[in-house]
């Protein structure tokens, strides 16, 4: 403590008085602020509550994916191949696709035109002529080429092949170009871009060089007719579409794949089986691969293997969520919580009524889908495999869907809409997430209201306490000069 003109100035609360002013002060801020700590706590459970209603809401929406696929009808018509020879021919089917055995022959795989040059140059960096190169891309009826497409491409003196090549494969002619070397030199091949019949072509050529547009030498080198035999190149494969029959009936491709020849099957073959000798009269031989297309119950069980994992995924969290422990007595997150309770009863109604509209299976059970003493489900197989032999049935316990009567909807599609209205805009998961948030938000508020109604009383408290300090300072010193006085005047 200092003094000034006989006035006290405290520096340390309590100090001028004597009290343990820091420590009254400190408690009784501490008794004002206790309801923010009660806040405190409230909020920590609301929020506890957010976290549990977010991973029902992650699980519900895995629920409702597993229930779509087995609501939707594509699934229970989906089929698997197998082939005898899968180097002959592969399958791929979809819905729709008809059950049943498939033999494919395969007289021809697709091809595109390929014609090389007949003079090798000295090197790729060599020159060939000047001129220009006419391509007509097109369908080829024995000699006669029928042009869709015509590109020209200019070629100057001081090209050397490597830059008629990339010219030509630059010009979108619809032709490749690549240098092939050998023992002799450099040789120019040009293929068609694509395979198929009506990818043949022919190149014209207009040699500014020599002005000989059909000979073996400039750039009349590269010139190729299929209706004349001219000396520069030399056809080395044939345009040709893919040629296959099944079950004797002949289709054909451009490619060596096929689709819409069959409803929901393509198919892709890669080797020939159907070859005739140039006998006379030929002799034919064909080792046709054989395709065998079935229902495809791999598929439909794991569906429903993933819909009771999913199910029961989501009961056991609500379960542990609601429920009271009796052994540590604890309850959970959501026990006594009403939309959570109400969720876990529509889901255990949905799943343990019946469903769909089959006269032979109309419950879970009845196919091997079992709900266990918890909730939960479990699949037995054996009995699941022995009802997937009705499968029409199977689908409609579970897919059906009766726009007059919804309590015939197959329970997939029960599942379906109630986890969308659960979790649509105006759900009850989404609504209650959102009351939830409200409630934190609130809370917040109310803390931040106490918070500085605490702090203006703590600044209430010290200016008192230091009134009051400055007060006992300067009594203590007038009594200290008094008795000063007093001892003076008795030694006097």
């Amino acid at each position: 403590m200092t003094t000034t003109s006989g006035s006290a100035s405290i520096t340390s609360l309590g100090v001028g008085s004597g009290l343990q002013a820091e420590s009254i002060v400190t408690k009784l801020v501490a008794l004002e602020r206790q309801p923010i700590s009660l806040l405190q706590k409230t909020a920590d459970k609301i929020q506890s509550k957010i976290s549990a209603f977010g991973q029902v809401q992650s699980a519900m929406s895995t629920l409702k994916d597993a229930a779509q696929k087995l609501a939707n009808p594509d699934i229970w018509y989906s089929t698997t191949s197998s082939s005898s020879d899968t180097s002959v021919v592969n399958f791929t089917t979809s819905s729709g696709a008809a059950t049943g055995s498939y033999s494919v022959s395969v007289s021809a795989l697709a091809s595109g035109q390929s014609v090389v040059t007949n003079t090798a140059l000295t090197a790729s960096t060599s020159t060939l002529g000047s001129g220009t190169l006419t391509i007509d891309l097109g369908s080829l009826d024995g000699t006669t080429l029928t042009a869709s497409k015509t590109t020209t491409v200019s070629i100057a003196a001081t090209d050397t092949l490597e830059t008629i090549r990339d010219k030509i494969n630059d010009a979108g002619a619809g032709v490749s170009a690549t240098i092939v070397k050998d023992s002799k030199g450099a040789r120019l091949a040009i293929s068609s871009s694509a395979t198929g019949a009506a990818n043949a072509f022919r190149i014209s050529v207009d040699d500014t060089g020599d002005g000989n547009a059909t000979d073996n030498a400039g750039l009349s080198a590269l010139a190729y007719d299929p209706a004349a035999s001219l000396p520069g190149t030399t056809r080395t494969q044939s345009a040709k579409d893919a040629a296959a029959s099944i079950n004797g009936v002949d289709v054909t491709s451009s490619t060596n794949s096929f689709a819409d020849v069959l409803t929901g099957i393509s198919f892709t073959v890669s080797k020939v089986t159907k070859t005739s000798t140039a006998d006379v009269p030929p002799v034919v031989t064909d080792n046709p691969a054989t395709v065998t297309v079935k229902q495809d119950n791999d598929t439909i069980t794991k569906a429903i293997n993933d819909f009771a994992t999913s199910y029961s995924s989501l009961i056991t969290l609500l379960r542990n969520n609601t429920k009271y422990d009796d052994a540590t007595k604890t309850a959970g997150t959501l026990q006594g919580d009403g939309t959570a309770v109400g969720i876990l009863n529509q889901l255990r109604a949905t799943v343990g009524g019946t469903a769909g509209n089959s006269s032979v299976f109309t419950t879970l059970s009845s196919i091997g889908v079992e709900v266990q003493s918890g909730g939960t489900l479990t699949v037995n197989s054996t009995k699941l495999t022995n009802a997937l032999g009705k499968l029409t049935e199977v689908k409609k316990l579970f897919a059906n869907a009766n726009l007059t009567d919804s309590s015939k909807d197959g329970v997939a599609t029960k599942l379906r809409t109630l986890a969308s209205n659960m979790l649509g805009f105006d759900g009850a998961l989404t609504s209650r997430t959102a009351g939830l948030n409200k409630s934190i938000q609130d809370n917040q508020k109310r803390q931040d209201e106490l918070d500085s109604r605490a702090a203006l009383y703590e600044k209430r408290l010290r200016a008192q306490y230091t009134a009051l300090d400055q007060n006992m300072a300067g009594l203590t010193s007038t009594s200290n000069y008094v008795t000063q006085m007093i001892t003076n005047w008795n030694k006097s």
